[in-house]
């Protein structure tokens, strides 16, 4: 077998640092790859903002976020998130930034989600964290969150894991 450092899996990248750039950086790949493929219906005129609104949510979006329950996110990809989104969404608009339009307004004129897609991102993070919750303590799912690994760490600062990412996603939202 050949020993690689990163895997796509069910259109998830695997990285064997476990950190999720790689996933990120994949997931705005596949939703700009999606948002050219439907850029004639995205930006045509003729078509209502709200209806463009609704195809980017359900396709390009969609398709961003695939698999992202399961990404310990950085700031630097949510940063990233958060720029690719914005540029889809003034393009959709036919707004430069020169016209200093707000974002959340952009939103609400295609009629989309208000909320930013780090937030939404945290919603998805969440709604796994309570499917994994009400698993029986048996499942292989609910073991390996418990799961300790042995052995000395490297020196400096740890990676952080799914699970403190959750633990703080859960007290933004409290």
């Amino acid at each position: 077998m050949e020993v690689v450092d990163k895997f796509c899996y069910l259109g998830d990248m695997l990285s064997v640092d476990g950190d999720a750039d790689a996933a990120v950086e994949a997931g705005i790949r596949i939703g700009w790859n999606k948002f050219r493929q439907l850029v004639s219906l995205l930006t045509n005129r003729d078509i209502s903002l709200i209806r463009r609104g609704r195809l980017y949510s359900s396709c390009v979006r969609s398709s961003m976020l695939h698999g992202s329950e399961t990404w310990p996110v950085r700031k630097e990809n949510e940063v990233a998130l958060q720029r690719a989104e914005r540029r889809m969404v003034r393009w959709m608009c036919s707004v430069n930034v020169k016209d200093r339009v707000p974002s959340k307004e952009l939103r609400e004129r295609l009629g989309i989600d208000d909320r930013p897609i780090i937030l939404i991102l945290h919603q998805h993070r969440l709604r796994r964290y309570g499917h994994v919750l009400r698993k029986e303590d048996t499942d292989w799912v609910k073991k390996c969150m418990e799961y300790e690994v042995e052995g000395s760490r490297p020196r400096g600062r740890p990676k952080r894991t799914w699970r403190e990412v959750v633990q703080k996603d859960c007290q933004n939202v409290i």
